[in-house]
């Protein structure tokens, strides 16, 4: 089993370059299309946005293992939340490669008759969850470090004070607005500093964010236009990118 999720790791990384490739054809033919470029051409770009798919398709033959074996390690964390989000997402994720394992099939003509139109969208109501899943994950981590943060800058000496000066034009009105939205801004400033501190965190937060449009397109529930997906799909893919290449990106566990 090691062997196998080895060997399947190797495989994924050759996927995220065919899948940059697959939405940086889907954004270009969008674009090729609304400058009017000839049928032709067109035509070529979603052919080989089709074969970079069927390919994407291939290498991924085999990640339903490797994802039942990540949600059998979360299984294991011992914070609750964490457990849930990942282990039900890996489930998700399992069920959305193995959906996607029978429309390669289906693709291929290994299995005739199939209803590819059902069995995708089934897999991309799972890949959905999966990353309803995995958002929340990435804003329980941030709510953490944002607590922890606020615990340990909680003392008498770091209570931020209000003056307003007699002889100043402002009014009470505006005073006390101001006061109110000191502690909002002070927030921002803060979770803008705890994402750039942490860029394992803030790259999967981009990712997922970019990545849920996707299905929330090809289902219906949000039609974005295949310029969006393309532009999402394709950032989502080098950021995936970069965490091969430098491992410590991953956001773990």
């Amino acid at each position: 089993m090691d062997s196998w999720v080895r060997l399947n790791s190797q495989s994924q990384a050759k996927e995220r370059v065919f899948r940059a490739a697959q939405y940086a054809c889907t954004l270009l033919g969008y674009t090729l299309h609304k400058c009017g470029a000839a049928a032709e051409m067109l035509q070529a770009v979603r052919r080989l946005e089709a074969h970079l798919s069927l390919t994407r398709k291939l290498l991924r033959l085999g990640n339903s293992v490797e994802a039942l074996q990540a949600g059998k390690r979360a299984i294991h964390l011992s914070d609750a939340t964490l457990r849930l989000c990942l282990t039900i997402g890996h489930l998700n994720r399992a069920l959305y490669f193995a959906c996607d394992n029978v429309l390669w099939a289906g693709k291929t003509g290994i299995v005739s008759k199939l209803d590819q139109q059902k069995w995708s969208q089934r897999s991309f109501r799972y890949y959905l969850f999966a990353l309803i899943l995995n958002l929340t994950r990435d804003v329980y981590e941030l709510h953490l470090l944002l607590e922890r943060e606020l615990r340990a800058s909680k003392s008498p000496s770091s209570q931020p004070r209000t003056f307003v000066s007699s002889s100043s034009p402002v009014t009470s009105e505006n005073a006390t607005s101001t006061v109110m939205a000191a502690p909002f801004r002070s927030r921002l400033r803060l979770l803008a500093t705890l994402l750039y501190s942490n860029p394992p965190l803030l790259l999967d937060l981009l990712k997922n964010s970019c990545d849920v449009f996707i299905p929330l397109d090809r289902l219906g529930i949000y039609p974005t236009g295949p310029g969006f997906v393309g532009a999402c799909g394709l950032l989502s893919s080098l950021l995936s990118i970069l965490t091969v290449v430098y491992p410590w990106l991953k956001l773990k566990p």
